[in-house]
């Protein structure tokens, strides 16, 4: 069953911006921690952005100032907006609901020089 689902990766150029999506189930959400990973070619998976229950928010040095995760409890949706993207940013980005370790299918972020 499908219970996390990511949307809005592209292509994009240096310097822009991409807003990724992340709707989950109510009972997955409302318990839930939901992050953000990222995996680069070759790499390990990277925990780039959280947010709480309560919105508190944690940035992985390599993002702040540049990322920003947000949720919307009644739509069951968390977002990441990304700005002043870079090359090294690209990789497949994945949901997840960390208390229950349920992960989405990720979405495709290639940013080109």
């Amino acid at each position: 069953q499908v219970q996390l689902v990511e949307s809005g990766g592209g292509l994009v150029q240096a310097g822009g911006s991409l807003r990724l999506s992340c709707a989950a189930s109510r009972s997955i959400f409302s318990i839930n921690t939901m992050g953000w990973y990222r995996q680069a070619p070759g790499k390990q998976r990277e925990l780039i952005a959280a947010i709480t229950t309560s919105s508190r928010t944690t940035y992985a040095d390599a993002v702040k100032g540049r990322f920003t995760i947000s949720r919307d409890n009644a739509k069951n949706t968390v977002w990441l907006q990304m700005n002043s993207l870079k090359p090294e940013d690209t990789g497949v980005y994945y949901c997840s609901a960390l208390l229950t370790a349920l992960w989405g299918q990720g979405t495709q972020v290639t940013v080109s020089s």
